[in-house]
């Protein structure tokens, strides 16, 4: 006999966390399927950790909207359930004059997509905050902080299980089939099985795409085509010389090599942009050369050999025109016929910051097909 249920949330990242919890909240009885053998293995466990402010993202985007939703709710909920973050703000820096126009454009960004608290600072003013930084002006975002993602997503799961939802995990999907009341789901792993669910959530991250062709019935020119970008971490061995996040103007593909804070106070730098055709967590220790060069920009001080291999991550990236801003896709019935159903497509940056922002769009959508 095949099993129903009213809700199947595919994948335990960051944002497959919320979106089950935000289900299960809602009363509806809720399973969580992983196909690896914890939660958050992906990309929301190989990310820089920042909460962003909402600051580069194209007026009227998703992104915008939902970072700057999404980060006031993750501050507030951080708060309420003792998840380990802090606001420690940001300098993003010009280190040449001709890159002055560009923080004019992101400040102008900014304030379009809801963002008033950035200070313009000059040199001096920069340097008063963050002694060892080289700059020739700055823009301070004190909305920026950092975050646990771990204990990020272990609270969300605690949330869902409190609400009486389920996680499953080693349980993959291998394939789907829209019916007339719902969609037949075939999951493979330790424990096989068929169930049939009203509601199903797309939230593989790097394997969304694949997800979603395997669903017979599911239009395939409504899965846009992905590509993975690649990002290598360098730690910095001994004391961090900043306070704050520091981070360059941003460079096509990413925000530019940038410095990060962990909890402890120690700092890592990256990531890099590395495009690739697979996913691969190997990080080369010989790119650290143009690391080098990236981070004496604004810090000249960088001493040869301190920087060492961390780790990589991969974006989910959307494959869209040279010059275009790629936006989060989400994809509900209004698109391809078929009642609950929702896809996310390219859910990278700033999908940690907007993950309960998130979970609230595909309920309404869920809700309102």
């Amino acid at each position: 006999m095949t099993d129903r249920v009213d809700c199947v949330v595919i994948g335990a990242g960051v944002v497959g966390l919320a979106v089950a919890r935000a289900c299960a909240l809602a009363g509806l009885e809720t399973l969580a399927l992983e196909a690896e053998s914890a939660i958050g293995t992906a990309t929301s466990a190989r990310n820089s950790e920042v909460i962003h402010a909402g600051l580069y993202y194209p007026r009227g985007s998703l992104k915008a909207r939902l970072c700057v939703q999404g980060r006031q709710a993750l501050y507030d909920y951080c708060a309420s359930h003792g998840v380990a973050h802090r606001r420690c703000g940001k300098l993003i820096v010009a280190t040449r004059d001709e890159q002055a126009g560009a923080l004019e454009r992101i400040g102008a960004a900014a304030a379009a997509n809801g963002v008033h608290d950035l200070r313009r600072l000059d040199a001096t003013q920069a340097r008063a905050r963050e002694p060892a930084l080289r700059c020739v002006a700055a823009l301070e975002s004190p909305s920026t902080g950092i975050i646990d993602s771990h204990g990020l997503m272990l609270s969300l799961q605690g949330d869902l299980e409190s609400a009486g939802g389920l996680l499953a995990l080693r349980s993959p999907v291998l394939s789907g089939r829209v019916l007339a009341d719902g969609i037949l789901l075939r999951v493979g792993g330790d424990d096989p099985m068929e169930l049939i669910a009203g509601r199903v959530v797309n939230c593989a991250g790097l394997h969304a795409q694949a997800v979603a062709a395997a669903i017979d019935g599911l239009p395939p020119d409504s899965i846009p085509a992905g590509r993975y970008a690649k990002g290598n971490y360098y730690a910095l061995s001994g004391k961090a010389p900043f306070s704050r996040l520091i981070y360059p103007v941003p460079e096509p593909g990413g925000l530019g090599v940038h410095l990060t804070l962990d909890q402890g106070g120690q700092a890592r730098f990256g990531p890099d942009v590395e495009w690739v055709d697979a996913i691969d967590y190997s990080v080369d220790p010989a790119r650290a050369d143009g690391f080098y060069a990236a981070i004496r920009r604004y810090w000249p001080d960088l001493r040869d050999g301190a920087l060492r291999p961390d780790y990589a991550g991969i974006r989910p990236k959307l494959a869209v025109p040279a010059g275009q801003d790629a936006d989060f896709v989400i994809r509900d019935a209004r698109t391809h016929g078929i009642p609950g159903l929702v896809n996310l497509y390219g859910i990278e940056s700033p999908g940690l910051t907007a993950c309960l922002a998130i979970a609230d769009e595909v309920m309404r959508r869920l809700d309102n097909p």
